[in-house]
């Protein structure tokens, strides 16, 4: 019986500091595997035109949640995401891609361009969901890795942070990674364009609110870069 009560107190522990650090816990987590390719840089025109010609074999399944070139924060670089409700969804999925109709003539072509592709398999906070733009505009992928231990030592001041910015930008998700760089954050902003990003910047700086909060979360903060990125026009997420 005393064995059992001390079983049953960690366990209530642990719940308590997940509520803490995280938010309310999701009872699902949907899988996202971000992708970023690198394309050897006399290829990236051609590439582009490959797949905007091609892009059926993305946009023809509800999985594939957008593609973006980066226009600011690196070159000849593009980003994709993919939304799976499991990892056995996604290994459904994969298995079935070499059936569809002009993929076995053009992702061989394709692979020929790339210099480099990396792939980061990522959850949603549990406070966030994924958003949508209420119109076009342009994206910024703020990236930061933060100091070992995870959400249960750096989740609430992060979530803090991030909030306390919603006033001045459209948070479309929050991901932290779990296959790839480990403690790594992905911040995912739209923004109508360069400009007004600015803007909000600018505003931002001056709300003390955010400037707590900012400096809070970068106590754990290790190293951040971003990425200004612009939607193909298949994507479904612009």
């Amino acid at each position: 019986m005393l064995a059992l009560r001390s079983v049953l107190r960690r366990a209530a522990r642990a719940q308590a500091c997940a509520s803490f650090t995280s938010g309310p816990q999701q009872e699902v987590n949907k899988v996202y595997e971000i992708r970023t390719y690198t394309v050897t840089p006399a290829k990236m025109n051609d590439c582009m035109k490959l797949l905007t010609d091609h892009s059926n074999l993305l946009t023809s399944h509800p999985e594939f949640v957008g593609l973006w070139t980066v226009e600011k924060g690196g070159l000849n670089i593009f980003c994709n995401i993919w939304e799976f409700d499991s990892f056995e969804h996604r290994k459904r999925l994969h298995l079935a891609l070499p059936d569809m109709e002009g993929w076995d003539e053009n992702i061989p072509i394709l692979w020929k361009m790339f210099d480099k592709v990396n792939i980061e398999f990522v959850y949603l906070f549990p406070w966030c969901k994924l958003g949508k733009a209420q119109e076009e505009g342009v994206y910024e992928m703020v990236i930061s890795h933060m100091k070992p231990g995870g959400t249960e030592v750096w989740g609430e001041a992060l979530k803090s942070s991030i909030n306390s910015q919603v006033g001045y930008k459209k948070l479309i998700g929050a991901f932290y990674t779990e296959f790839g760089s480990l403690n790594e954050v992905r911040e995912f902003w739209w923004h109508k364009d360069a400009d007004s990003r600015a803007a909000g910047k600018l505003l931002a700086q001056k709300d003390a609110q955010v400037v707590a909060s900012v400096r809070e979360s970068s106590r754990f903060l290790l190293s951040q870069k971003n990425m200004f990125l612009v939607p193909a026009s298949f994507s479904p997420l612009k």
